[in-house]
């Protein structure tokens, strides 16, 4: 390309389709290690460990990812985040496929499945944390909002798709699914390899570091941590809550949850979709977002049939849909173009502590009685809702 020749348009659809397909291929995994954990031996709290590591190094790993990307670009450091997601997803369901066709003592599928997701999620982390950050490069503040939604819904289709393509795949042995999802971050790949090779302006090196506790990104930070904590508590606690609430078998109470999280992830796409159309600002989106959001926690609290808490999961999930694109925004537009990458990744951290500490705070209030969790999460965003904004902030969105 000649130095004259103008820079290549950015196009969002090839973003959007590498987290659709990232998103499917780690959902098909969270599908799948229940009956693999059955299958192989391991005990529900290994399973559930397996599953944890992931949320944990996203936490971690966020903020150097986004910092790196401020340094280096955001296309050299996807592309490095989806390679080693690539090789890492491959050796874990080769790992599995092995475990599964000559067997393997319980510890070591353990520390085998520990390692090998753990690197999964470690390269995965750079995938939302660079992509919100190139997003917010390419949009000005007034069209982010919606940008950000876009990646939501297209994050929200991988959540139903991808244990949908397991279930079906493995109708035909759990080998299929594992055999077949590898496929997915490859396609992700080939999709970011096709971004312009161009970057943000980076980052100079005498700029210090944003801090974890910026001021500027303390409410869209808590934001984040309260609304992945409050999903991650109705992700741990529904299948319980429909056998001790509902009074269903085990078998049926499996069946509930998952419609009931199918629901969630359809009012996600839904609601993002129409985020786009509303061009409202991220303020009013995301207090309005979380008193939707409660609203649908404390129908669920009150329960006691199955109509009542699809709908309630689906008001939750629909009131969560305004929720996270409008904090992403929120956050992108309260720091400079230098900023981008290290500001995506300290939102992502406050969404992987909620990830961590929700499932562990929805078991606790759920001891105290089945509807708790759901109330006390209603309460909690009602309250964060109620938050006054600084003049200065409400102005600006």
């Amino acid at each position: 390309m000649s130095p004259t020749s103008p820079a290549p348009a950015f196009r969002l659809s090839p973003l959007l389709g590498a987290y659709l397909c990232c998103t499917m291929a780690m959902m098909a995994f969270v599908s799948l290690i229940g009956p693999i954990a059955r299958q192989l031996g391991l005990p529900a709290w290994q399973a559930g460990t397996v599953v944890s590591v992931a949320g944990v190094l996203w936490m971690l790993l966020s903020r150097p990812w986004g910092a790196l990307s401020d340094r280096c670009g955001r296309r050299p450091v996807l592309l490095s985040g989806l390679v080693g997601f690539t090789l890492a997803y491959g050796a874990l369901c080769a790992f599995l496929i092995a475990c599964l066709r000559w067997g393997a003592a319980p510890l070591w599928v353990f520390a085998g499945l520990l390692l090998t997701r753990g690197l999964a999620g470690a390269f995965f982390a750079a995938v939302p944390t660079t992509g919100q950050a190139l997003v917010a490069d390419h949009f000005p503040v007034g069209r982010r909002t919606g940008a950000m939604a876009s990646l939501g819904a297209a994050n929200a289709v991988g959540v139903v798709l991808g244990p949908a393509l397991a279930a079906l795949l493995a109708r035909q042995g759990l080998w299929l699914p594992l055999l077949a999802t590898p496929v997915l971050p490859v396609l992700a790949l080939a999709l970011i390899w096709r971004l312009p090779r161009t970057g943000p302006a980076r980052a100079d090196d005498t700029a210090s570091i944003l801090p974890l506790g910026d001021r500027r990104l303390r409410r869209p930070m808590v934001v984040a941590f309260l609304a992945m904590g409050t999903v991650s508590i109705a992700q741990i606690t529904v299948g319980f809550f429909a056998i001790d609430r509902l009074h269903l078998s085990p078998e049926a109470a499996a069946r509930a949850a998952g419609l009931a999280l199918t629901v969630v992830g359809v009012a996600l796409i839904l609601a993002q979709l129409l985020v786009r159309r509303l061009g409202w600002p991220p303020a009013p989106l995301i207090r309005t977002g979380l008193l939707v959001a409660a609203a649908g926690f404390a129908l669920v609290a009150r329960s006691h049939d199955h109509v009542t808490l699809m709908a309630g999961f689906f008001v939750a999930g629909a009131g969560m849909g305004w929720v996270f694109p409008a904090f992403a925004a929120l956050a992108a537009n309260a720091v400079g173009p230098s900023e981008q990458g290290a500001a995506a990744g300290s939102v992502g951290a406050a969404q992987g502590l909620g990830i961590v500490l929700g499932p562990l705070a929805g078991s606790l209030f759920y001891e105290i009685a089945p509807g708790v969790p759901y109330a006390a999460a209603a309460l909690a965003l009602v309250i964060t809702a109620l938050w006054p904004l600084p003049a200065r902030t409400a102005q600006a969105t």
